[in-house]
């Protein structure tokens, strides 16, 4: 069986990544397509100039995104590998691609890879931060992206999944300041995750631990929904941080380390906390379901 591949990037504003992640995708792919949210710098330019086919589609949020993608996007390779705009696919994992994907047995339908956090240029190594085994990689038409608001994953509808190893960076090249609004915003949205599952906004309340997308996204997914999410208020984070830092070793990852450990393992999640008090306040007197998301959409901006 061919072992072509097609990539998509999803951007928005991404002109410091995009010539990158093409780069770090032709190395393996017969198709690169970027699908961007209208962005108003110079993402569009740089994509098309590095060879990419682009195209482009209102946000509403990833997974919605990425799965218009798959319906509109004229994929005709055997599989896709979903790739971040400011990720990178190592040499080695190109060349295992290259050499492996086409020799696969039929009943093998997903890829995982394990990803890399690169941190204020440095790699966070500790803190349960490695390895996150992800799966990317799919037979087309075997997969697609949950149709979550937050920490949205791939799933296979049948076949086996399989590790490949080598290098997969997350290699944001932006400041602080950026990394604090981006998170800002994910918390809203994870926020309305979790009220999600309490009231049953959009459907089957988000609970979906499918054994086809991974075993360890599984597992995470199921450790935030039944446990961390019902903790009293402000223990989880508190506790997240200290099991991270102390338990899994994050005090070895240095001055950087300290820094992503407290924003993203304590700082972010107890945001994530706050806004769940704060959503909840609002949707109080609202009596149905729709109320409910409409109040939420005002409060959010988000197009729920």
């Amino acid at each position: 069986m061919n072992g072509s591949v097609t990539t998509i990037i999803l951007t928005f504003n991404e002109e410091v990544h995009i010539a990158r992640s093409i780069a770090s995708a032709k190395a393996y792919s017969s198709d690169i397509l970027v699908v961007d949210s209208f962005s108003t710098d110079k993402t569009v330019d740089i994509a098309k100039a590095a060879g990419a086919r682009v195209m482009q589609n209102k946000f509403v949020n990833q997974a919605r995104q990425f799965n218009w993608a798959l319906e509109h996007g004229e994929v005709t390779t055997d599989w896709i590998l979903r790739l971040d705009a400011d990720e990178i696919i190592g040499a080695d994992l190109a060349e295992r691609i290259n050499r492996d994907l086409a020799a696969l047995p039929a009943d093998v339908s997903g890829i995982t890879f394990d990803r890399r956090h690169i941190f204020m240029g440095r790699w966070v190594r500790r803190g349960g931060r490695y390895p996150l085994r992800l799966l990317r990689l799919w037979r087309n038409g075997k997969g697609a992206v949950e149709d979550r608001w937050m920490d949205e994953h791939v799933v296979i509808s049948d076949g086996r999944i399989i590790h490949m190893a080598g290098q997969f960076d997350d290699a944001s090249l932006m400041d602080l300041t950026f990394f604090t609004a981006k998170h800002n915003a994910y918390a809203t949205r994870e926020a309305i995750e979790v009220l999600n599952a309490r009231y049953g906004l959009f459907g089957d309340g988000g609970h979906d631990t499918s054994p086809n997308m991974g075993r360890q996204a599984r597992v995470k997914r199921f450790i935030k929904e039944r446990i961390f999410n019902k903790m009293p208020f402000g223990t989880g984070p508190l506790a997240y941080f200290l099991y991270r830092y102390v338990i899994q070793l994050g005090f070895l990852d240095g001055k950087t380390g300290l820094i992503y450990h407290f924003l993203q393992g304590f700082w972010y999640r107890f945001l994530v906390n706050a806004k769940i008090v704060e959503l909840e306040r609002i949707v109080k007197d609202a009596n149905s379901r729709e109320e409910r998301i409409a109040v939420l959409a005002a409060a959010t901006g988000l197009r729920l």
